[in-house]
């Protein structure tokens, strides 16, 4: 039998794989996106090649060799998110559980183990196959080697032979290090010869085989301004062909014979996949969480009731309501599950609907209901024509205040962490894509009357959980009260001025015209501007443009690139814009008019409120809390919402600067709480404090750090992310935000003492004891620790600005009706909150709301609102 080795680059796919595939996360918080993809790819490459022998190689830390040669190689890589360095463990697990031997070597890259094994390999007669998302790896391929590199996602493979190199590039694969010492690699930060692209390395290899007979031959090549670029560059192309070059004699310290493959061990690569949740994975190892489900599922009794009488009410009830689709604004409403003293009962929305006894029990605040999504049964039931009050339990809210960070988008999955008898999930029950769809009444029956069951049997142990917590209050005062007052907010909805909206798309459309013009104009020819591609060559090429930044497939065209390529051409501008433009147009107006209600003109948008991990609300379809507001136009949007009402106006009030008033708050730093305590301009005094100079001595660029890291120490950042906010260096950044914590003891001091406190008990808390849970705190892993300890530091402060407006809005809801006012809270957006009012209201909501907004929790410091009114949501601006 013929020996087949391969080698994966695991670094290299496990980036493909995180990048290529969204953010997932299991039930206990962790993402797990880049091991499935990881897990994907392997089972496709074992189950297509069929290797007798197998390694995958790990680059072993951030220097090499190579950084002797060129102190700067790889510089300027992004740092690898904590969303992805937390999930290489698992990988590593899952690697053992397969019996795939995995390798590092010091001061080497992976690149270096695969080359010098592939090598090897060859030279013992092996069929080699070597597995990347990195093209460098490319000069490997040889008569009994092939490169297998990664396209789009992570299954769809370009196998890389001499041919297929010859073809795609028209050179040989010991050539393509030549390419990379001609054209450079931004990736790696491989340096190259300035100004030669691809094709010009290409033509000049064709010609002259390699770089050494090149640089002997400079006077045969045509082209003046070339000749003199490479004369000037021969050092740094030398250089850059070394640093191109995969080391094929690494001292590897592990032999062929070790790296035979016999197979997984299916029992602990089971266990991992049920820890990580890759139910999919499982079914096609023969087994099936959901069938094991629906085998254990206990037998209930129910009755599926035609009509509604006393003899199915009581006055304590669990009530659960199913809508078919996401959108409860618009999805089929499927029925009903009620379960009580009584029995447990299913009903349709068209029983409900027609029942006068039900509808007064609905709306009878004496009765007492348990609901899962509050929000979502209120506002289905007003669909109905039905109010819906007397909710005193919601187990989405609770078991989202239990633990934030347990995605909870699944009730069979809550159920289940709370420790529920067996229930299909609705994926599981409806089915999924094109097959999902509503089975017979009975079954349906069967399956709200669990749920409804399911609520009932886990009110009590939740109730005991957030008491325990010392999270009753969080949960009964706040969260749930605001349920009820989101729901009236998204069922009101916003009137949207479409004659407006669609006059802003002419607008728009007739100004990408003009820019697209004078883009044309300015490159001499007519082109894609949305193809990279060719933006690349009239920009690089054509232009001749400094190359900032190179990608796989050639020039990097992004908006960082361009924005620094603004000085060197007009055009740039041009470009810019007409992107920014583009995305206008397409992703919100576009957008927005897709949804907006046929009947009322309204777009009803759903807040997420339990979602993010600090509290803070969301917005959905459409997103009202992300229209942007940097270009004129973006803001422009927000002239299309308008009052519902004739004679009415928009008023928007919003808290200035509260997360830094929660700051100082908590940490009790002197200097911060007489800042805000005598009104004075923060980042003015920041940079009075940061800088050592007098107020009249504070330039606008002082200020504009100063603000940059008050904004950044509320957000947790580090001295990288302050020095791409400035652009400044990373020493410099440090250095500035040292002199912070110098001049702002208490802020230093509450940062060291929550990142401990995070430590000792595993969680922080807010002012009104939101909790968050950062198990990565003790992470032996520096990234994944030090994202942890930022997390640590900056959820109190965010987690309790989120507490402060939610109060706000339940205080405000009461104050309105307690005043007898017309008033309608509409929006929250951030630290904002929009309302609609007769004109005749606004003195009375002038004095009313900053009132309202700045007593709802006492700090040591004063909170402070803004407010502005007009006849649009951007005049009230």
């Amino acid at each position: 039998m013929s020996k087949k080795l391969m080698l994966i680059d695991g670094n290299s796919i496990a980036y493909r794989a995180f990048f290529a595939l969204p953010l997932l996360n299991n039930e206990k918080g962790i993402h797990t996106n880049a091991v499935y993809g990881f897990t994907t790819m392997l089972q496709k490459m074992l189950q297509d090649e069929k290797p007798t022998h197998i390694l995958v190689a790990f680059d072993a830390g951030k220097t090499t060799f190579r950084h002797k040669t060129y102190g700067e190689y790889k510089g300027g890589r992004q740092k690898t998110p904590p969303e992805l360095s937390e999930q290489f463990p698992y990988i590593r697990e899952l690697l053992d559980a397969y019996s795939i031997p995995r390798y590092e070597l010091e001061n080497y890259e992976a690149d270096d183990i695969i080359g010098t094994l592939s090598l090897q390999a060859e030279k013992d007669g092996y069929e080699v196959t070597v597995v990347s998302g990195d093209k460098d790896l490319t000069q490997l391929s040889s008569k009994t080697t092939t490169v297998n590199i990664t396209r789009k996602g992570i299954t769809d493979i370009e196998e890389y032979t001499p041919e297929h190199v010859m073809e795609k590039w028209e050179i040989t694969p010991e050539q393509i290090i030549d390419m990379k010492g001609l054209m450079g690699d931004s990736s790696d930060n491989i340096p190259g010869v300035p100004g030669v692209g691809e094709k010009t390395a290409i033509k000049l290899l064709k010609q002259f085989e390699t770089i050494e007979k090149l640089m002997e031959s400079l006077d045969e090549v045509s082209g003046k301004k070339l000749k003199e670029k490479l004369e000037e560059n021969k050092d740094q192309a030398f250089m850059s062909k070394e640093l191109a070059t995969i080391l094929r004699e690494a001292p590897v310290e592990i032999s062929l014979d070790e790296l035979t493959f016999n197979g997984p061990q299916d029992d602990k690569l089971r266990e991992i996949f049920r820890e990580l949740g890759f139910n999919s994975l499982l079914e096609k190892m023969g087994e099936n969480p959901e069938s094991e489900v629906e085998k254990n599922l206990q037998e209930i009794k129910f009755d599926i009731i035609n009509e509604i009488t006393e003899e199915h009410l009581a006055t304590e009830n669990t009530l659960y309501v199913e809508v078919f689709e996401e959108n409860y604004h618009v999805g089929e409403i499927i029925g009903f599950g009620l379960h009580n003293e009584k029995g447990t009962f299913f009903f349709s929305p068209e029983v409900a609907q027609n029942s006068p006894i039900f509808a007064e029990w609905a709306k009878d605040e004496n009765q007492r209901k348990s609901v899962y999504d509050a929000k979502r049964c209120i506002v289905t039931l007003r669909r109905l024509g039905l109010d819906l009050k007397g909710i005193e339990f919601d187990l989405l809210i609770a078991s989202y205040i239990l633990n934030p960070s347990e995605s909870a988008d699944d009730f069979a999955s809550i159920a289940k962490r709370h420790g529920a008898s067996v229930i299909q999930s609705d994926e599981a029950f409806y089915g999924k894509g094109a097959k999902r769809k509503i089975p017979e009444t009975a079954m349906v029956a069967e399956y709200l009357s669990r749920k409804a069951l399911t609520i009932s049997e886990l009110e009590k142990s939740c109730i005991e959980d957030l008491k325990e917590n010392n999270q009753h209050e969080l949960f009964s005062e706040l969260e749930l009260p605001l349920a009820l007052i989101l729901a009236e907010m998204e069922f009101t909805g916003v009137k949207v001025d479409i004659k407006r909206l669609k006059g802003m798309k002419e607008e728009i459309a007739s100004r990408l015209e003009e820019i697209e013009k004078k883009i044309y104009k300015l490159a001499g020819e007519n082109f894609n501007i949305n193809s990279p591609k060719q933006l690349g060559v009239i920009l690089f090429e054509k232009l001749e443009l400094p190359v900032v930044k190179k990608t796989k497939t050639g020039y990097s065209t992004s908006a960082d690139v361009l924005e620094k390529l603004q000085s060197k051409h007009e055009i740039i501008e041009y470009i810019l814009h007409y992107r920014q433009l583009g995305k206008l147009q397409s992703t919100y107006i576009e957008g927005l008019l897709k949804v907006i209600h046929k009947d009322s003109n309204k777009v009803h948008t759903r807040f997420n409120q339990a979602l993010t991990q600090t509290g803070r609300l969301s917005s959905i379809d459409p997103n009202l809390q992300n229209i942007p507001i940097r270009l004129e136009e973006g803001r422009k949007i927000r002239q299309a919402f308008v009052p519902s009402k004739e004679d009415w106006v928009i008023f928007a009030a919003d808290y200035s600067q509260i997360e830094l008033r929660v700051l100082a708050h908590i940490a009790k730093d002197e200097k911060l709480l007489h800042a805000f305590k005598e009104n004075l301009d923060i980042h003015t005094k920041t940079a009075m404090d940061v800088f050592h100079v007098e107020e009249k001595d504070v330039t606008s660029n002082m200020r504009r750090q100063a603000k940059a890291v008050n904004f950044g120490i509320v957000y947790g950042i580090s001295d990288y992310g302050l020095s791409q906010n400035l652009g400044i260096t990373r020493k410099e950044a440090g250095e500035f935000i040292n002199r912070y914590f110098d001049s702002y003891p208490g802020v230093k001091e509450y940062m060291e003492e929550i990142v401990q406190e995070a430590k000792q008990k595993g969680y922080v808390t807010t002012l009104l004891q939101r909790r968050r849970y950062i198990p990565e705190i003790t992470s032996r892993n520096f990234n994944i620790r030090s994202f942890a300890e930022r997390t640590a530091m900056n959820t109190p402060i965010q987690g309790s600005a989120a507490d402060i407006i939610k109060k706000a809005m339940i205080d405000m809801a009461e104050e309105l009706v307690k005043e007898g006012i017309q008033a309608k809270l509409l929006l929250q957006v951030h630290d904002e909150l929009i309302f609609e009012a007769p004109k005749d209201e606004i003195e009375t909501l002038k004095k009313l709301v900053p009132k309202v907004m700045e007593n709802a929790l006492s700090l040591d410091v004063p909170l402070k609102v803004d407010f502005s009114y007009g006849p649009t949501w951007y005049d009230a601006k």
